[in-house]
């Protein structure tokens, strides 16, 4: 069983450099794959109801401290900088590059006065975050220092958690039966350093309890893991080599509204302070794609892979229409490309095989006579069609996400 370290240098997905300890560097490879996650939950996201954004990648410190997390992560976890003025460099200020979103969304929600007609507001962030993750623990995309976040923020009253709760799992288990992992839900509660009162602890558990029970969920316990300003709805699952990791998260933050004084008018023309939901369906980009390299050991389904189909020609005369398949496969958005090696086909077949490459298509004489392809996939099963059948069924895969 290879790690997914292997697996990245071998099919050229990603590398690390001691130039940017603990920062991946994409190869084109590793970037369609990239890609099609980001498409895949850019479109739920958006399928349900979010409105995406993007927020500076670096801001002044007073906004984390405002928040809790410079007390609780600043001179360990995060990366900070002393930067001047350039008319002015007697006076230098703080600057973090940001180790979460959740504090920026609220300068989001506050761009405006807010209604209560508008909740709730769900804002979505595909954001680039820095950790200072300690040397020792840094592993290939596992546990990176750059990490990239499906991140998202549901401002809503206290009404609407149940329902948004509620949806925000839904998601996540659909998510994660699409790619086959098993994965089991567990509820961290208050830890013994925390912001916020007791008063609101005890509403924000007791509202994750009420949608876990209704949904009959069963949870593992994560007593006193919960993040400093709420508790967590948490997704484990089990990796190709029996390690345990925490990907998906759903939050309830009652502290960061009070802190930041978000406001919405209610009915009655009131000011209300509404309720923060953090939610991740990945965890991180960088993990999720480790995991996912291991669990399928490179041989990635169809819709995923870098390279979904490779043509080999027979022989040199039957380039030329190899090239005709060629352009009717990228003309159709299939990601494909055509072996003109001068070597034996046995040979190039057993390349596109350690390539991992879904299928692969054979043309000889026959096939260009009956103006068809040989089609072979990962298991050597072989079979003749025409090229508008193999559209119709690749198409039908990629869509299914097979």
């Amino acid at each position: 069983m290879k790690d997914h370290k292997q697996i990245g240098q071998e099919l050229e997905l990603f590398f690390s450099s001691d130039m940017a300890p603990g920062a991946p560097f994409w190869l084109p490879n590793g970037m369609v794959i990239f890609q099609e996650l980001e498409k895949y939950i850019r479109k739920l996201t958006l399928d349900a109801g979010y409105l995406e954004t993007s927020t500076p990648i670096m801001v002044k410190s007073e906004l984390f401290k405002q928040s809790g997390h410079f007390e609780k992560f600043g001179e360990h976890n995060m990366y900070n900088l002393e930067l001047s003025d350039e008319a002015d460099d007697s006076k230098p200020e703080s600057y973090t590059l940001k180790p979460m979103n959740c504090p920026e969304s609220t300068i989001l929600y506050r761009f405006r006065p807010r209604s209560y007609r508008e909740l709730p507001l769900r804002l979505a962030e595909i954001g680039r975050l820095h950790r200072r993750e300690k040397s020792g623990e840094v592993n290939g995309l596992l546990r990176v220092r750059q990490i990239t976040m499906d991140d998202a923020h549901i401002y809503a009253t206290e009404e609407q958690i149940f329902n948004e709760v509620s949806s925000i799992l839904d998601m996540m288990i659909g998510f994660y039966k699409s790619f086959g992992f098993e994965y089991e839900f567990r509820l961290a509660t208050r830890p013994e350093t925390r912001a916020g009162s007791d008063e609101n602890w005890d509403k924000a558990e007791l509202a994750l309890e009420k949608v876990l029970k209704e949904k009959e969920i069963k949870t593992g316990d994560k007593k006193g893991e919960g993040a400093f300003y709420g508790p967590k709805i948490d997704v484990h699952i089990k990796d190709a080599l029996g390690r345990d990791w925490q990907l998906a998260t759903v939050q309830l933050d009652f502290h960061q509204p009070e802190a930041f004084k978000l406001e919405y008018m209610d009915e009655n023309n009131s000011k209300k302070r509404p309720v923060m939901i953090h939610r991740a369906i990945f965890g991180s980009f960088e993990r999720f794609i480790a995991i996912l390299t291991e669990h399928f050991q490179g041989a990635f389904p169809i819709w995923l892979s870098p390279v979904q189909i490779q043509i080999i020609p027979i022989a040199d005369r039957h380039q030329k229409y190899a090239q005709i398949v060629l352009e009717q496969l990228k003309s159709a958005n299939i990601r494909a490309e055509m072996d003109t090696r001068a070597e034996k086909m046995q040979s190039k077949i057993r390349d596109a095989q350690i390539q991992k490459i879904p299928y692969m298509i054979i043309v000889g004489d026959r096939e260009e006579t009956e103006n068809k392809v040989a089609v072979r996939n990962r298991t050597a099963n072989m079979e003749t069609m025409s090229i508008s059948d193999f559209l119709t069924k690749i198409n039908l895969e990629i869509e299914s996400k097979a």
